[in-house]
């Protein structure tokens, strides 16, 4: 019993804390940096926790009564998940003050989404990994729409709850049929069993409704629909939360369901997601050239970015494990800077919505620009950013495992991208932006911090991989041992 309470610490804290920082929302507490500051502050106590119950929990032990498990692959996730959940806090507090509104419920959702989050990264049980997920998607869809006055924010809420209900129940349905075909939810049983002998029909459908459930959960085609809308209707803190924090934690899902539970029947579900992989790329890159609003064309980017990461799942192995999760912590540093740069735009009186703000913005801002330009190059991946490392690791793990053509896509993809990621480079360095002066200094204290963290770590990991690769590479167990 002491061990299952230490193992689920983190989550616990963070949960009490979110609960107290909703309390004063209730309370009307428009103290902005205070409430903001508390969350920070349980944050970092829920990353020193879990830096503290990792060290003193045996990685292939299991807790709450089979459903739970810390290993390595846990932490790095949890780390990430946490890290995602600060940046957004530090672009929420000026974002917040501008809109003056009300800071208690809005941070207590984000507290709470990650703590489902959280949840999923260390879950072994298909009944945990889902009530983790349906407590992220729940606190999401309230944050999509949490600006009530806005039609954009109220459109953006409405379609991500009708789609996301019904991704769940496609979800729900799946893991029903696979439940009915091995007897079991556990996914090491699940492993056990389809290891015995060919998969039946009913356990290959219901791994086809989970796949398609989590391409949903990771915003890959066809069930991408979603996307652009949400992510252009959402505040935009809350289209940066939304397009790293729960991406990445179905990643984890993904790779703990399909390459740890589902691998003895990995050639059954393999070209599905081969197939997923390509399309995304192709329509993620091909959708974002047409696109002139810059937060839709960053979600279309997202898309195909889910789509590079699908690439190492389907390679699969160490190699392919250790690409996604180094992909991951590249994808969000710098998303979470490309979208931060759209933020300050805003609160510096540039609208910051289509490509055409950003003319001469390298005259009038010219840190601004120079921040973007580096996040645009990495989500290109040109060198020496953190982007270009990501896919280097996936794109050699897929080459080993020998989906050339897989990576040929995702090659000439990546080369499609730079024409839309560059038209913004375009307008800010070559574009004069007529009849607009250098716009005051607007403080925004908080949102630039959270920019220079992720510009750093953009630099630091393109210039220097190697320990992050080698942090990647420590969270490969996704099957503990019973």
């Amino acid at each position: 019993m002491l061990a299952d309470i230490l193992a689920v610490l983190p989550e616990t804290a963070l949960a009490l804390m979110g609960m107290v920082v909703l309390i004063l929302g209730l309370a009307k507490v428009r103290n902005h940096l205070a409430v903001a500051v508390l969350t920070l502050g349980s944050l970092l106590l829920a990353g020193v926790l879990l830096s503290h119950v990792g060290r003193a929990v045996d990685p292939g032990e299991h807790f709450m009564f089979g459903m739970f498990v810390l290993d390595r692959f846990a932490i790095y996730f949890k780390a990430l998940l946490l890290a995602c959940s600060f940046l957004t806090v530090l672009l929420s507090i000026d974002y917040l003050m501008r809109h003056d509104a009300r800071p208690g419920e809005y941070l207590a959702l984000v507290m709470l989404a990650t703590v489902g989050m959280m949840t999923m990264a260390s879950g072994v049980h298909l009944a945990a990994i889902y009530v983790g997920l349906e407590l992220m998607a729940l606190s999401t869809y309230v944050l999509a729409g949490y600006f009530r006055r806005q039609v954009k924010s109220h459109e953006a809420a409405a379609k991500y709850f009708v789609l996301g209900a019904l991704s769940s129940g496609i979800l729900l349905y799946g893991l029903s049929l696979l439940y009915g075909a091995t007897g079991t939810l556990e996914l090491q049983a699940i492993a056990g069993r389809l290891a015995q002998g060919p998969p039946s029909a009913a356990a290959l459908a219901g791994i086809g409704l989970l796949a398609c459930g989590f391409l949903f959960k990771v915003a890959a085609v066809p069930f991408h629909m979603w996307t652009p809308d949400v992510y252009e209707g959402a505040p935009t803190p809350i289209t940066t939360f939304m397009s790293v924090g729960p991406k990445a934690a179905a990643f984890a899902i993904f790779l703990r369901v399909f390459d740890g539970g589902l691998a003895p029947v990995a050639e059954s579900w393999r070209p599905l997601v081969w197939g997923a992989a390509a399309l995304t790329m192709v329509w993620g890159n091909i959708a974002a050239l047409t696109q002139d609003n810059v937060k839709r064309m960053l979600a279309y980017s997202s898309i195909a970015h889910a789509g590079y990461a699908l690439v190492g799942l389907v390679a699969g192995g160490d190699a392919g494990v250790q690409s996604v999760l180094l992909y991951m912590l590249v994808y969000t540093v710098t998303n979470v800077g490309a979208f931060g740069l759209v933020i300050l735009l805003e609160s510096r009186g540039y609208a910051g919505q289509t490509v055409q703000d950003f003319a001469g913005l390298a005259r009038k801002q010219p840190v601004a620009a120079f921040g973007m330009l580096l996040f645009l190059l990495s989500l290109g991946g040109i060198p020496p950013t953190a982007g270009f490392m990501g896919k280097l690791y996936v794109f050699a793990a897929a080459i080993r495992s020998g989906y050339v053509w897989l990576v040929v896509i995702a090659v000439l993809m990546s080369a499609v991208s730079l024409y839309y990621y560059l038209r913004i480079v375009l307008q800010m360095y070559l574009r004069d932006g007529e009849g607009v002066e250098p716009a005051p200094m607007v403080s925004a204290v908080w949102t630039e911090r959270a920019l220079w963290a992720c510009a750093v770590a953009v630099l630091l990991i393109g210039l220097w991989p190697g320990p992050f690769a080698a942090a990647a590479a420590a969270g490969l167990g996704i099957m503990p041992l019973p």
